[in-house]
């Protein structure tokens, strides 16, 4: 039987034959996974237990590892996950197969080297996937979250450990919503979260890489449409503090932190050996023009988050809305 997940705008339809993958994959899913057939789903996502390679006899030789015909492509060991993939673009959704497959020195990193494992294994099963076909609907990746409070609708971003996921977790227990914890696409207008534990000193789940554990998120919904941009970056002071910036600050330093994220480090070859074996969708996603449609059609904000924890975000923004 198939379960469904929603991500990133997309529903994926998964089945795996390996019972390990099955776990590693409800784990991922931070709690949304859903049990059944979805009669929309966008995405196909199965991972069987053969372990030949897949036949490419015949097939072009896209790149080392890489090859491709009408529409199909296969990938040994892609990502470096130990899976291999072969993809089917056709009339219908999709059709993303792996087979686990790593070569010796994989197969030790996953086995010593959990969470990142886990991590890789994650983003390659699940992830990826969803980015890519979303990336067909001229959407693109985005290191940001969507945060929504009673008076606001912000898309948060920042460097990896400067402190997003806590001001969003923190967000969520005095009742707002987001959409995930890392990771989003945009096309401007909205922002689609894609689905994953949180990783946060204190969580009481999977240990994860700088101390964290992971937690699911609550009160997590599929999209949201912001109402402004929030930059956050870390103060000197005390006391968060709150300031506009100029558009083109704001769009820079969420191109950036794109692509600074460590777990979109592999996504852009991913994306960019898809699309050439396939024909489908763009090499390389419009980050640069998503980011510069949110900034300049949104004010902008910058947040330098204080030593002592303060007002949370959907205050500081109620404050700066009433000054203004």
């Amino acid at each position: 039987m198939s379960d469904h997940l929603l991500t990133a705008g997309e529903c994926l339809s998964l089945s795996s034959s390996l019972g390990w993958v099955s776990e590693l994959i409800a784990e991922g899913a931070g709690g949304d996974l859903r049990t059944g057939e979805a009669a929309d789903a966008s995405v196909s996502v199965q991972v069987e237990a053969d372990r030949q390679p897949f036949d490419t006899d015949g097939w072009q030789l896209l790149a080392r590892g890489a090859w491709r015909r009408r529409g199909e492509v296969v990938i040994a060991n892609v990502c470096t996950s130990g899976f291999d993939l072969h993809l089917s673009c056709g009339d219908g959704p999709p059709e993303f197969t792996y087979r686990w497959r790593p070569p010796a020195r994989d197969r030790a990193a996953a086995r010593v080297l959990r969470s990142r494992f886990h991590l890789l294994a994650r983003a390659t099963l699940l992830q990826y996937p969803a980015l890519w076909w979303a990336g067909t609907r001229g959407r693109a990746p985005l290191h940001a979250s969507g945060c929504a409070s009673a008076r606001s609708i912000a898309l948060v971003t920042a460097q990896s450990g400067i402190g997003r996921s806590t001001l969003v977790l923190a967000e969520t227990l005095v009742g707002g919503l987001v959409t995930g914890d890392n990771l989003a696409v945009g096309d401007g207008t909205s922002l689609w979260g894609l689905v994953e534990p949180a990783r946060v000193t204190g969580g009481t789940g999977r240990r994860m890489p700088h101390g964290r554990q992971e937690t699911d998120m609550p009160n997590r919904v599929p999209a949201l449409e912001p109402d402004c941009v929030v930059i956050l970056a870390r103060g000197s002071g005390e006391a968060p503090s709150l300031t506009r910036c100029a558009p083109e600050v704001a769009a820079s330093a969420l191109v950036a932190s794109t692509y600074m994220a460590g777990e979109l480090r592999r996504y852009w070859s991913f994306a960019a050996a898809l699309a050439a074996g396939t024909g489908v969708g763009p090499p390389h996603p419009p980050v640069s023009q998503v980011a510069a449609s949110f900034a300049e059609n949104l004010p902008c904000f910058s947040l330098a988050l204080g030593r002592v924890p303060g007002a949370c975000l959907g205050v500081l923004l109620e404050t700066s809305a009433e000054a203004a």
